[in-house]
């Protein structure tokens, strides 16, 4: 009887020895999670994929409300197509880019928290592993300024847009006097640059004008723009939170591999 009590305490306690093993094996495991470099990625992809796929909507639509109002002549906005055509096959290649650097980027950090923590990081605590890191964090820096001028020049076409929603919010107002009055509120397009200036008609005044900002062409790329413009806003807040991390990691790795070599020593 008592050998029969004394197995079933060891086995109680190899159960219990197993369990803790497993629960600090998984503390161990979330602690090499980066936290920061997971978050900036989907923040990254949802960014990108908004600015992306609105963005590419949202200029072919406004090809459309180009051609169709304010330059009817083909050979005068012949040139703008060829850029926005040109656009939007950019756009494919920002799209493939960034969801691979994403990748790539969550990867270098799992690595890079897990050498900080002691874990697994014999190779990033080396010269090539410091200096594959340093790259990185380069690399994100120059990224999110090139984004900040993404961003800036996003909103420049919401800029456009909203300037023609509000005038034809004028044109509804009851503070409009008469027909004449109506037809005297215009938007040159042409004011904007994407279409020369003797482009025909170029501009539209009155109930034209609030015609073409009750189509669904404006309506859908008026938004779209706001949201694409958003998404690039949502990228260079990504790219931010990647410097932080990717900064903070290779510091920590570089004042880790000079305190391992003054151990040696």
């Amino acid at each position: 009887m008592k050998p029969t009590m004394e197995t079933a305490a060891e086995e109680n306690t190899e159960q219990s020895q197993e369990r803790k093993g497993c629960f600090e094996c998984c503390i161990k495991c979330l602690g090499g999670v980066p936290y920061a470099s997971l978050v900036a990625t989907i923040l990254c992809f949802s960014g990108v994929a908004l600015f992306c796929g609105c963005g590419h909507v949202a200029l072919a639509g406004t090809v459309a409300i180009l051609e169709q109002h304010f330059s009817t002549n083909t050979s005068d906005h012949a040139s703008l197509s060829d850029v926005i055509q040109l656009m939007q096959y950019v756009i494919y290649g920002i799209a493939s880019f960034f969801f691979l650097y994403g990748i790539i980027l969550l990867a270098e950090g799992f690595y890079t928290t897990s050498a900080v923590k002691e874990l697994h990081g014999e190779f990033k605590t080396t010269a090539c592993g410091r200096c594959i890191s340093g790259m990185f964090v380069f690399l994100t820096y120059v990224l999110g300024v090139a984004w900040l001028g993404v961003f800036g020049f996003s909103a420049v076409p919401v800029f456009m847009y909203y300037n023609i929603w509000s005038t034809c919010e004028v044109i509804k107002s009851p503070q409009t006097n008469g027909t004449a009055g109506v037809e005297q509120i215009c938007v040159d397009i042409r004011q904007y640059g994407i279409i020369p200036w003797n482009a025909f008609p170029g501009k539209i005044c009155g109930s034209a004008l609030e015609n073409i900002c009750n189509t669904n062409e404006f309506y859908m790329s008026y938004h779209l723009f706001i949201v694409a413009c958003a998404g690039a806003g949502a990228t260079v807040i990504a790219l931010l939170i990647y410097m932080m991390a990717t900064t903070y990691n290779y510091a920590v790795l570089k004042f880790k591999s000079r305190e391992d070599c003054c151990t040696k020593f």
